[in-house]
């Protein structure tokens, strides 16, 4: 290790850079709390490196990131593997829609059926992506990030591409369209019309609860419209009357906080073709929402 750092601005120049290693260590991690290790781990090893000999603050940094994320992923392989139940990503829930002019950007690549499909990727596959996808970097940079050739990087995101492609439509919904689906989803189950709740759906539609055996959820994705309409409606009719239902924004994207008694008991997003929904997520896991600072009215 290097002398500690005193060089004047070196905190400065960890502060401008800050929001997009968080930004680069959610997306890797889908955890605010590891995202927030993974700074952390960044900074002392930040604070420890001669600064003055650094050239690039940002490439060193967005580089040390990536790899502690990596690490990261490779440790938490076994714990999700072990986990209660589907793995959603803990959500970013505002009360506020994004600016228009980041709406897109947000949804491209921060959505929950993003973040769910990368899930499936290898830690290396899924840096790949991110990097060259969502940050815009040069696959010189990516190479020399992850210690491969370029060609070996170029391979990896076709790979995780191609991966992710299969997992989502090819088309861009915008947020109006979105909210609409949703909403009309939400107003059908407040109302127990399973027949409406079907009219939503795509044929192929699924509903995964992540409850992460701390609360009762589905322990499987339900698939098929019949089964997800008859799945949703059943399990909000024992909520009827005491269920409240917020609109926010997930990560970038129209949603629903769900209280049942005043508690926020889950977030809920879909993911959709523009004419029907595809995929609804129901985040329960008390440890994911317990950072929402939301109340049930």
């Amino acid at each position: 290790m290097g002398e500690v750092a005193d060089t004047p601005g070196a905190d400065a120049l960890f502060g401008q850079e800050r929001a997009r290693l968080w930004s680069v260590a959610y997306r890797m991690l889908g955890s605010r709390a590891d995202a927030e290790d993974v700074l952390q781990d960044a900074w002392l090893r930040w604070q420890a490196s001669d600064v003055r000999g650094i050239h690039n603050a940002q490439a060193w940094l967005v580089t040390t990131v990536t790899r502690l994320c990596i690490d990261r992923l490779r440790r938490l392989r076994t714990e999700r593997e072990l986990y209660t139940g589907p793995w959603l990503p803990e959500p970013l829930v505002a009360t506020e829609p994004p600016p228009a002019d980041a709406a897109a950007e947000l949804a491209s690549d921060l959505s929950v059926a993003l973040l769910a499909v990368l899930e499936r990727l290898a830690p290396e596959e899924r840096a790949a992506f991110l990097l060259r996808e969502a940050f815009d970097v040069d696959y010189a940079d990516i190479a020399r990030i992850l210690g491969k050739s370029e060609a070996a990087c170029r391979q990896l995101v076709s790979r995780a591409a191609r991966r992710v492609r299969a997992g989502r439509p090819r088309v861009r919904v915008d947020a109006a369209t979105t909210r609409r689906l949703l909403d009309g989803l939400v107003e059908a189950l407040r109302t127990q019309d399973q027949q409406a709740v079907l009219a939503l759906l795509a044929p192929g539609s699924t509903w995964t609860s992540d409850g992460g055996g701390k609360v009762r959820a589905a322990r499987k994705q339900v698939r098929g419209a019949g089964r997800v309409a008859r799945f949703a409606t059943g399990v909000y009719r024992k909520l009827v009357g005491e269920a409240r239902f917020r609109p926010v924004t997930v990560n970038g994207e129209p949603g629903y906080a769900v209280f049942h008694r005043g508690a926020l008991l889950s977030v809920i997003t879909i993911h959709s073709d523009g004419r029907r929904i595809l995929d609804v997520f129901s985040i329960m896991n008390p440890d994911k929402l317990r950072h929402i600072a939301l109340h049930g009215s």
